[in-house]
């Protein structure tokens, strides 16, 4: 590998700051009709995961399941996800 192709260890810092930062507050794009809304806005469907759908168009954005042990996370229906993590970047 070169200076520039590294393995996924190298991620670990901000791969951090994502997974600790506040979700609700995080702004979402659909990836259906383009609506940016802070996760914690959308509807949220429960039953045996959770299922967030968009406001505007009601296309899927995140499910999540879990079988007390891990959890799985699906997020394609959201083009992008704008965070602002706590601490130093």
């Amino acid at each position: 590998m070169d200076e520039l192709t590294l393995d996924g260890n190298a991620a670990a810092g901000i791969l951090q700051q994502v997974f600790a930062a506040e979700v609700t507050t995080a702004r979402g794009t659909c990836a259906g009709c383009g609506q940016v809304d802070a996760l914690g806005a959308v509807v949220l469907y429960s039953g045996p995961g959770l299922v967030l759908r968009c406001r505007q168009c009601d296309s899927v954005l995140v499910k999540v399941a879990t079988d007390g042990e891990r959890i799985w996370l699906d997020m394609r229906g959201v083009r992008t996800l704008e965070l602002r993590p706590e601490g130093p970047a």
